[in-house]
């Protein structure tokens, strides 16, 4: 019961990212800058965390955690900033339903990660499914179309969002765990904040409209700081960080259904089996489930 309650908070956590990137080209059209939005996104997340922890009875007898705990939550969530960060770039450069596409690489990324972290092979299934998720790839990202020629920075920036999620993933799944959750999502959001303040500097102070707080921030923080923190730091223990990553999978269908129907963003037979090949190395990975 435990896992199933994981493997749930984990695909809402993903659907919620899921829903990021359409939004954020909209505010793009409307002349926000990437790193406005990502800013106002994480300030916002971070000052809701935060005053809800001040306000909170259990909040206040919360642990209170080493320093040395604290920084190792701040650090580690750095990697929540630079994958908003990367991902909203990649945006700007390449079609929706192609940038969620190159972030959810997560999903054999995380396998890897896991491997390593665990120094054993991955089993048989997991193997296959990072196949047949590279294969679906192929078809989903429409490069085989001569008519699409992807930009190679919206190329590069949408797997340095992949490498960043990944390491996100697993920071949820191995810091604090004993840390009640809104807490230990503050820090983390504390630490994406601040490596979004080191990444953008005086952008952020020349391209900043005030306004982008009412119209953007609270939903993109709700969206994409406060709910996927909280909800990946319940999940990802439960789950461990391979079955994690492919249950995030979840993110990639939610992601081409807002595109499609908020921006109109053309979505081929060919995608859609690209789609359905990524969503079968699901499938194959959970035949004879590995140890998480």
């Amino acid at each position: 019961m435990n896992r199933l309650k994981g493997a749930f908070f984990v695909v809402m956590g993903a659907a919620s990212y899921g829903v990021l990137a359409t939004f954020v080209k909209i505010a793009g059209q409307q002349g926000y800058t990437t790193g406005a939005v990502t800013f106002s996104q994480f300030l916002t997340g971070f000052l809701f965390l935060f005053l809800f922890q001040f306000f909170s009875p259990r909040g206040k007898q919360a642990m209170r955690l080493p320093s040395s705990e604290k920084i190792r939550l701040i650090a580690g969530g750095t990697s929540l900033g630079l994958t908003s960060t990367f991902y909203y770039l990649s945006v700007q450069y390449l079609p929706v339903s192609v940038c969620i596409i190159l972030l959810m690489q997560t999903i054999w990324m995380g396998i890897v990660f896991e491997s390593f972290r665990k120094r054993e092979t991955p089993a048989w299934p997991r193997i296959v499914a990072i196949v047949i998720v590279l294969a679906g790839t192929i078809l989903a990202t429409g490069v085989y179309e001569s008519r699409f020629i992807p930009d190679w920075r919206g190329v590069l920036f949408g797997m340095l969002a992949a490498v960043s999620y990944t390491v996100a993933m697993g920071v949820s799944n191995s810091l604090a765990l004993e840390l009640p959750v809104i807490r230990k999502s503050m820090y983390l959001v504390l630490g994406g904040l601040l490596a979004i303040l080191v990444f953008w500097n005086r952008q952020i102070v020349v391209d900043f409209r005030p306004d982008i707080f009412w119209k953007w921030g609270l939903f993109l923080a709700t969206f994409g700081t406060i709910l996927p923190p909280v909800l990946f730091s319940k999940g990802f223990p439960k789950v461990g960080i391979g079955t994690g990553s492919i249950l995030s999978a979840v993110e990639i269908p939610v992601s081409i259904g807002c595109a499609y129907i908020f921006l109109q963003e053309p979505v081929s037979t060919l995608q859609c089996l690209g789609v359905a090949l990524i969503i079968s190395g699901i499938i194959a990975a959970h035949l004879k489930p590995g140890k998480s």
